[in-house]
């Protein structure tokens, strides 16, 4: 529309020079007078765009489907405003490659602007830590890593290493970064959380947002309020708290990311006193919209709105009243949209509202240029695991890796030293990622098309000093041990059992202690590496061990990465950005409490050491 605006500023103009009177005196050279061609503002021409539409045409453009429930003559169709890709929803197959996707992607946005609105979709996935549903991905470290990193230069970088991956698909949209404060580990999304404490999120959370817009992406800072402050870490649960608490905690990381500009913000499930966040005019409108000056657009999450009291349609005038503009609902999308068209007519729904929130998806649809460019694609071969993401997806494993414990100087370890590797996360690229991989729960498999194993990476090391693994225990003398969770997602992630041995914690982590303490009984130094997305009690267990790292959800670079720290080419920088507990009793015990105490746990908060500590 701006091309079009600016050709017939142009036209106009000519004609406006034809039309003046010549110069009457012929020696002075006729310079005639032309207007300053003036571009519209956004606010212009999104008010214009809505004066154009009908009311079924704005309201579908609060309409989110799923792309496995609507095909691209349906878009054409209802003209609705933006289509998801859920956790593991691939074109056709998880090894579909990125042309396969942009071609998906193309068809609908096609028909999207072959609709009577001719306005193009935004299309979003859950590009959590890179675009994490595309096989050949970069898989950087999850947000509980970045938390100990706490690194603002380089969670920009990965920001735009995301954006440009994402942008291999012509996709524009991530329902990231996740900004939850989390008070209970015990939370299946705890990974998702930088942290425990709101400091850390002050120092991160702008710069993630600033790594994907500024290069294409629209941000989504999830999930507004207090995800993470449920009773008992239950998933969807409700938050009891008052509310200086929740503005102290929860609400702090929110403001960061509306002075950011953060396109788009994602309701939760989850309660405060009961109430269903996604049914509260008080949060999302007062506090979000009016008080905090929110100018972007709420999008709710997957069915979230049909936890709310009453009927389907009392839902929709609900969670729309309450000041949600997009409606994520993947397989009811149409009923949706007849639902919310018939809520205006029958004065449920003001017009106002409806104009409001339109306005504001139109808003984000012409800041990221999907107006002027719906089809703007990046190059695989560039930008699709590169070499300078690898390298910063490396890095962050470096910096995220925290030394809870280091006797005797146990590490770094020799490069021509005898070791021998086990346990059920050495030799497995998969559980290095952990969940929302290739699929909504992750992906087990040793290999995933990116990345190399951690044994893998050591067995590089030690060839190129002309030695290699050892292939018993009783042949090393260093063995080393990686522990492991298994990987989970939201609520199939909770779990109140967090232990080595119980929960969510790998079955094979029974036979992984056994030979640890074997190891270290026969005189070997032992080394241990946990790869979880959360502090796991250690108990006695801990004894066992002559070093002990906590790696978390390190990626697909985590096996190179690991290595690189392990064997002292780099030295240990990173600090627990959450409390780790010295038995279950102490979990929920964080550092944003009044009644803290670092001496009475196993590590505390920034707690972590180095080579020369």
């Amino acid at each position: 529309m701006k091309k079009i605006i600016s050709l017939l500023a142009m036209i106009i103009s000519i004609l406006f020079m034809s039309s003046c009177t010549e110069n009457e005196n012929p020696d002075i050279p006729y310079i005639p007078i032309v207007p300053p061609l003036v571009e519209p503002t956004i606010k212009e021409l999104v008010s214009e765009k809505l004066n154009e539409l009908s009311l079924i045409e704005k309201v579908a453009q609060m309409i989110q489907a799923e792309r496995a429930y609507i095909t691209p003559d349906q878009v054409e169709q209802y003209g609705i405003g933006s289509i998801l890709s859920g956790g593991g929803s691939h074109p056709t197959s998880y090894i579909d490659s990125a042309d396969v996707w942009y071609d998906m992607y193309a068809d609908y946005q096609e028909s999207a602007l072959k609709s009577t609105s001719e306005i193009p979709i935004i299309y979003g996935v859950d590009a959590i830590h890179g675009n994490n549903n595309l096989y050949g991905a970069t898989i950087f470290p999850h947000n509980i890593g970045l938390g100990a990193a706490n690194n603002s230069d380089l969670m920009y970088e990965i920001g735009k290493a995301t954006a440009e991956e994402m942008l291999v698909t012509g996709i524009t949209w991530t329902f990231a970064p996740a900004v939850s404060v989390v008070s209970d580990i015990s939370w299946g999304r705890t990974y998702e959380g930088l942290s425990e404490n709101p400091l850390i999120h002050q120092n991160l959370v702008k710069h993630m947002i600033f790594g994907l817009q500024e290069n294409g992406v629209s941000a989504t800072a999830k999930h507004f309020v207090a995800d993470g402050g449920t009773i008992g870490g239950i998933d969807q649960g409700n938050v009891t708290v008052n509310e200086q608490t929740i503005r102290d905690i929860h609400l702090s990381p929110y403001v960061q990311a509306i002075n950011a500009g953060v396109d788009t913000i994602m309701i939760s499930y989850s309660a405060i006193d009961d109430i269903k966040m996604h049914g509260s005019h008080y949060w999302i409108t007062e506090v979000l919209k009016e008080e905090l000056e929110f100018e972007g657009f709420i999008i709710s999450d997957w069915n979230a709105i049909h936890q709310l009291p009453g009927s389907y349609d009392e839902q929709i005038v609900t969670a729309v009243n309450a000041g949600v503009d997009m409606l994520m609902e993947p397989s009811d999308w149409e009923s949706a949209l007849s639902s919310l068209y018939q809520a205006v007519i029958s004065d449920n729904i003001s017009v106002e509202r409806i104009d409001d929130a339109v306005s504001r998806i139109l808003t984000v649809k012409y800041n990221r240029g999907l107006i002027d460019e719906p089809f703007a694609r990046l190059d695989p071969i560039d930008y699709l695991y590169s070499s300078i993401h690898q390298d910063i997806a490396r890095q962050a494993v470096r910096e995220s890796l925290v030394l809870l414990k280091n006797n005797e100087e146990a590490l770094p370890l020799n490069k021509d030293e005898l070791i021998y590797i086990a346990g059920p996360a050495s030799n497995n690229v998969g559980y290095l990622c952990g969940g929302w991989t290739t699929y909504w729960l992750g992906n087990t498999e040793a290999d995933i098309g990116v990345g190399i194993s951690i044994s893998q990476a050591f067995s590089n090391v030690l060839e190129s000093s002309s030695t290699q693994l050892v292939s018993s225990w009783t042949e090393a003398s260093t063995v080393v041990v990686v522990l492991s969770e298994i990987p989970y997602s939201e609520g199939a992630g909770d779990n109140d059992q967090l232990t080595l041995t119980q929960g969510l914690a790998h079955p094979d982590n029974d036979q992984a202690l056994l030979l640890a303490k074997q190891a270290h009984d026969a005189g070997k130094k032992v080394i241990g590496i946990l790869i979880s997305g959360r502090p796991l009690v250690l108990g006695d267990d801990i004894n066992s061990f002559d070093a002990f790292v906590a790696a978390w959800l390190p990626g697909s670079e985590g096996g190179t990465g690991i290595a690189d720290v392990i064997f002292g080419d780099y030295d240990f920088t990173g600090k627990l950005s959450y409390t780790w507990p010295r038995d279950l009793s102490q979990v929920g015990f964080t550092s944003t409490r009044s009644d803290y105490e670092e001496s009475i746990v196993m590590y505390p908060f920034g707690y972590g050491l180095s080579y020369l500590s």
